[in-house]
């Protein structure tokens, strides 16, 4: 894992050499640098502009998105079959199945979920973030298991709508 010295330290070396980006993996742990916008990726996937050079460390400006590397490059493709419906994960985050370890998953292969059920739990710096269903239908498949990291964008269930 970077320290946050080492993150401005690359921030700043992508804004004074006006590199394009740059993206770094260590032990799971991704850091992605891109010196062509003025935004940071904020964890719930919007943009916000520094109110300061300090924000980023250097005026020149460069965005961030700080995460967890993706558990399976396999889930990232991911095709949508006709009349599935594929709930993707709002937030970077640990997928949990459950409200606890000891109690039951909020839902199972084959349950029949309606918009507004919640379906799993995504914890970000230590928020719990319920993840509600979006659409009426019947959970064909779950994609991440129990306690697994999960990224903004990687689908989390499929679910065939009725």
């Amino acid at each position: 894992m970077l320290t946050f010295e080492q993150i401005k330290e690359l921030i700043d070396l992508v804004s004074e050499r006006n590199l394009q980006g740059v993206e770094i993996e260590r032990s799971g742990f991704r850091v992605k640098i891109d010196g062509r916008t003025a935004a940071v990726a904020t964890a719930d996937g919007t943009n916000a502009v520094p109110q300061s050079a300090s924000d980023l460390a250097t005026p020149a400006a460069a965005s961030a998105v700080v995460g967890d590397a993706p558990a399976s490059e396999a889930q990232e493709e991911v095709v949508d079959e006709e009349g599935l419906h594929l709930l993707r994960s709002p937030i970077v985050g640990t997928f949990y199945t459950s409200p606890s370890p000891e109690a039951d998953p909020y839902v199972r292969i084959g349950d029949r979920v309606k918009r507004g059920q919640v379906l799993c739990i995504v914890e970000a710096m230590k928020l719990m973030n319920e993840i509600e269903c979006d659409e009426d239908g019947v959970i064909e498949k779950v994609f991440s298991k129990n306690a697994q990291p999960v990224e903004y964008g990687e689908p989390l269930f499929s679910i065939r709508s009725e």
